[in-house]
């Protein structure tokens, strides 16, 4: 481990622009002795990704095994109950199993199109208190990207009624595939507009009826495979107050050759329908006569399910905290694989994540106590749209104007180790400087993502945190392998999302490459370890759209 002024200088004039000098040379180094162990994650991601833990749905008896392993993970290493004596902090869902439903058909062309729900399209509902949808005779109207982004001058809803009305919509932004980064929605990185998420909350303030986001597997990211897995079978939505009544009756995803097919029922062509949205000043396009139907009837479950909360307290300011977060959740019992197997184990996601939040745990104990305290936080919901953590950030245990920030953990690359890591969301926060300093410390450097456009910032826990200021760093096991170099680690990316990502196939393997997890988890550990022993609150860079909130909640502390 190289510990040389020189390294460490010329790792800080790397970060310079994200973190002043001062912040980032007051960082104490992590005691190099101290590792997470490899053992304990091998246990761990071997036993979670069983299944007798079916999966670790919410609400299942896989959340009462993995409760129970992870409290008493804890609790064998001296950690203390987070919450108020509690180790857990109960999130408010309800369970939603779609049955009897129909296909989604459109009437009114030149010929009745039908969709099949699975192999053609998915659909469900945010409502909570409504056992049975019914979407009957809706007009459909193709709005583009279904963005309203006043602050950039772009609406494909201007002029446009579309209460009652069943609207289709684009996956990700207009120019997810523009050259660079610059561009009105930041070119080839995804921005929240682009989720599928945003697509579905901006339907509901509109008024439409039902939404639906046509898939296509660049811009989404993902096969019509992960789709039908993600979206059949039970679903989990917060219990809000008025059981989401606002939110649009149904949503859901069809395959885009047959929306192809309608958009040629209606006598328009959709490849060309695309590329006009994609341009300023699109106009939303009504499918003529066309209307939608769609019914499905609904079992509804009220539950709380449990996010997990660990306190190693700090020895002179414990009321100051680092956050280690990771989900423990999946999609338990999903679409069956050709050999009849339907639990979807989700061994790399995210047993790796959960089982790092115990390795963490075990090494900050053998380094002894940290100067300030810090929470190992595993959170429930993550699959089915972030809710655990969502919850947490809007109901903190500890408050974020005293948690100097953090680290989270999804999935981590069992395909051995690579040469660098790539920084999900690079050059926002002043976190940055943290980590260049523990890679320089193993030779390795951080790197931007490879492939923006899929919108990974947006879709793990962090940034339910990051929305109310904390500074969180989210980073994954690079794509540039040391065997192989990145050939090989694109090929192991793209041969999990494909194979293995959100399916019965996502498990244990006793022969993964653990070297790249071991020198990841350091990474987390050595961040972790400094911000606990460190006096400085880094922030957000100057400009970053959460900066705002940070200072105002640090002011008010």
């Amino acid at each position: 481990m190289r510990s040389s002024v020189a390294a460490i200088a010329a790792v800080l004039a790397l970060s310079a622009p994200a973190l002043t000098p001062a912040v980032a040379l007051a960082a104490p180094a992590a005691k190099s002795d101290v590792a997470p162990s490899i053992d304990t994650m091998k246990r761990l991601v071997k036993e979670l990704s069983s299944d007798a833990y079916e999966g670790r749905a919410p609400g299942t008896v896989g959340e009462e095994k993995t409760l129970a392993l992870l409290t008493a993970e804890f609790e064998k290493l001296g950690l203390k109950p987070g919450n108020k004596g509690s180790w857990f902090q109960d999130v408010p869902l309800v369970e939603i199993t779609a049955k009897n439903v129909s296909p989604l058909s459109f009437t009114g062309g030149k010929a009745p199109i039908t969709a099949a729900y699975g192999p053609e399209m998915v659909i469900g509902t945010y409502r909570t208190t409504q056992p049975r949808i019914e979407v009957k005779d809706s007009p459909v109207v193709f709005v583009g990207y279904g963005i309203n982004a006043p602050e950039k001058g772009w609406n494909d809803y201007a002029g446009l009624d579309v209460k009652g009305k069943t609207v289709l919509i684009l996956v990700n932004d207009p120019d997810y595939q523009t050259p660079g980064l610059t561009g009105p929605f930041n070119g080839r990185a995804m921005t929240y507009y682009g989720r599928w998420t945003y697509k579905f909350e901006e339907a509901a303030r509109q008024g439409a009826a039902a939404a639906i986001i046509i898939h296509d597997t660049e811009p989404a990211a993902y096969g019509w495979n992960v789709v039908q897995s993600s979206w059949t079978g039970s679903q989990h939505v917060a219990d809000n107050p008025g059981g989401n009544a606002d939110q649009s009756a149904a949503i859901g995803w069809i395959q885009k050759d047959k929306a192809a097919a309608l958009f040629a029922d209606a006598g328009l062509n959709l490849d060309q329908q695309m590329a006009a949205a994609k341009q300023k000043g699109f106009k939303a396009v009504p499918l003529g006569a066309i209307k939608a139907n769609v019914s499905f009837d609904n079992d509804l479950r009220k539950h709380a399910s449990k996010n997990v909360v660990a306190l190693l307290p700090g020895k002179t300011r414990p009321d100051e905290y680092v956050l280690y977060s990771a989900h423990w959740d999946h999609l338990g019992h999903c679409q069956a694989a050709p050999d009849g197997d339907d639990i979807c184990n989700g061994a790399v996601d995210n047993a790796t994540g959960t089982a790092a939040l115990v390795a963490l745990a075990q090494a900050n104990v053998k380094a002894g106590p940290s100067d300030r305290s810090q929470v190992f936080l595993a959170v429930t919901g993550e699959e089915s749209g972030l809710l655990g953590s969502a919850y947490y950030g809007n109901n903190p245990v500890f408050p974020f104007s005293k948690t100097v920030g953090g680290v989270n953990m999804d999935a981590l690359s069992v395909a051995g180790l690579a040469k660098n890591v790539v920084v999900i969301g690079k050059g926002k926060s002043q976190l940055d400087a943290y980590l260049d300093r523990a890679l320089g410390a193993q030779g390795r450097v951080a790197t931007l993502e490879p492939t923006p456009e899929k919108g990974y910032y947006y879709r793990s826990d962090h940034f339910s945190f990051a929305k109310h200021g904390l500074p969180m760093l989210y980073f994954e096991g690079g794509e540039d392998l040391v065997k192989g170099g990145t050939a090989a680690g694109m090929a192991a990316a793209e041969d999990y999302t494909e194979h293995r990502y959100h399916g019965p196939k996502d498990e244990y393997d006793p022969n993964w490459d653990w070297t790249g997890v071991a020198a990841d988890l350091k990474l987390y550990y050595d961040v972790g370890r400094a911000l606990a022993n460190t006096t400085e609150w880094p922030n957000w860079v100057d400009g970053d759209e959460f900066r705002a909130i940070r200072d105002k909640d640090r002011a008010g502390k």
